[in-house]
């Protein structure tokens, strides 16, 4: 058998450079299965036997990521792969997003190395009951949640975010910074404004979020960054923030016009759990003072 596989060996590991090169042991075996004439391997061929060989003969490497609390994740990585490729990879459907789509935005200097990934939920009912300044400022009282779902991998965190079910709205590809080759699943512009606003933590906080905005200010697209908002259906008042951190950016007062249009009911809060904070009445924003 071990002949077999030597001669397919090329054909083999052709394929495998032509893939996403992250795979779950279910993506091999069905990889597997579907190329087994392709290669011209004998049916009887085990798939045991044809990772053992890609182990020890290829570049095909085994990892075991665990997040304290979680069952561990078991990928297999063929060849080289940036972390942020692996990231991307590590989950069918999975994007980056948040503080890493400001990275590969290039709204930051800074080369991060937590890396977030959105996975999103199922579909779920919209929630209940309407909205109203006591349930907002309560809500807004109290520290954002943060996801637990960390995984290490070399010198970088790899955060799994559990996000809402938008059908990847808004998911565009951008170069990987470190494969020119290749590409990954990114939230485009629009979108990853609206995401750090609605989890600043995420983009390391909100003075790191004020500054990709000013990064974003001159080549934003309002009108789509409003399409954008009004899809995602938040029940909290974002437009206020979006519109209060542009504005602070240096984005003309006629080019926010549409984010004035859905109008303002409540006062806001641009973050969770502030104390020191100021208020800007023309967008009914409470924000941190420095901000």
């Amino acid at each position: 058998m071990a002949g077999h596989l030597e001669t397919a060996a090329p054909k083999i590991f052709a394929t495998l450079d032509q893939t996403e090169r992250v795979f779950s042991v279910r993506d091999l075996e069905e990889l597997f299965r579907k190329s087994l004439s392709d290669w011209d391997l004998p049916d009887r061929t085990k798939v045991s036997r044809w990772l053992e060989f890609l182990q020890t003969k290829g570049s095909l490497r085994k990892l075991t990521l665990q997040a304290k609390g979680y069952t561990p994740l078991v990928r297999y990585v063929w060849g080289e792969v940036s972390a942020y490729r692996l990231a991307a990879l590590l989950w069918k459907g999975a994007y980056l997003s948040h503080g890493s789509a400001v990275f590969l935005h290039g709204l930051t200097d800074d080369i991060p190395k937590t890396i977030y990934v959105n996975r999103e939920q199922s579909p779920k009912p919209a929630p209940s009951g309407g909205l109203t300044q006591e349930r907002l400022d309560m809500a807004f009282s109290r520290p954002q949640r943060s996801s637990a779902y960390v995984l290490t991998v070399d010198e970088f965190r790899i955060v799994m975010l559990s996000g809402k079910n938008t059908g990847r709205l808004g998911v565009e590809e951008l170069p990987d910074p470190t494969a020119e080759t290749r590409v990954l699943p990114v939230t485009q512009l629009e979108r990853t404004l609206i995401d750090i606003v609605v989890r600043p933590a995420y983009a390391g906080g909100v003075t790191r979020v004020a500054a990709a905005f000013r990064g974003a200010a001159s080549h934003v697209d309002v009108p789509l960054l409003v399409v954008t908002l009004r899809r995602l259906g938040y029940v909290y008042p974002y437009h206020q923030a979006l519109g209060f951190l542009l504005e602070r950016a240096g984005v003309e007062p006629a080019r926010l016009q549409p984010l004035r249009e859905p109008g303002m009911e409540f006062d806001f809060h641009l973050v969770h759990g502030m104390r020191d904070r100021d208020y800007d009445p023309s967008w009914r924003l409470f924000f941190p003072k420095g901000v």
